[in-house]
């Protein structure tokens, strides 16, 4: 099995609490996870080989939260060596932002634009859509799993 690492970017909490439910459902799957609320530079350089997971929520400015805003800068002004990094996308938004998923793909491109490899579609998860965030969650987790 794999070990992953969930870097979380939360405002309130939602995204907290999607990423314990992601912990849990992976754990099940025999996963060894690790939740991670204040990511720093270093964390990203622990293990190589730790699949990295992004769970975070977006404002309605389309920012980041500020305990993931540092790990984003260090992204785009350090350029750490992360080329061939497997991760994953969990984003929290609000449809009725103009700047709906704004951080998410912030964050994706910034992986992406370093070589790192995303595992599968990111998660969008809209609190406008009336849906339950973690039912979707824990299906979402289950596909992505299988691709790992």
């Amino acid at each position: 099995m794999n070990k992953i690492q969930i870097l979380v970017g939360s405002v309130y909490g939602g995204a907290e609490q999607v990423a314990e439910i992601l912990s849990a459902e992976l754990s099940k799957l025999g996963h060894e996870v690790s939740l991670n609320t204040y990511a720093r530079a270093e964390d990203l350089a622990r293990d190589p080989n730790e699949v990295i997971l992004l769970c975070h929520s977006n404002t309605g400015s389309g920012e980041l939260p500020d305990n993931i805003q540092p790990l984003y800068l260090h992204l785009t002004r350090d350029y750490p060596r992360i080329a061939g990094r497997r991760y994953g996308v969990v984003n929290l938004a609000d449809s009725c932002y103009t700047t709906f998923n704004d951080a998410g793909k912030m964050l994706d491109s910034a992986f992406e634009d370093l070589g790192a490899k995303r595992i599968g579609m990111p998660l969008v998860l809209d609190a406008s859509s009336g849906e339950d965030a973690a039912t979707l969650a824990r299906e979402w987790v289950q596909d992505w799993a299988r691709l790992l």
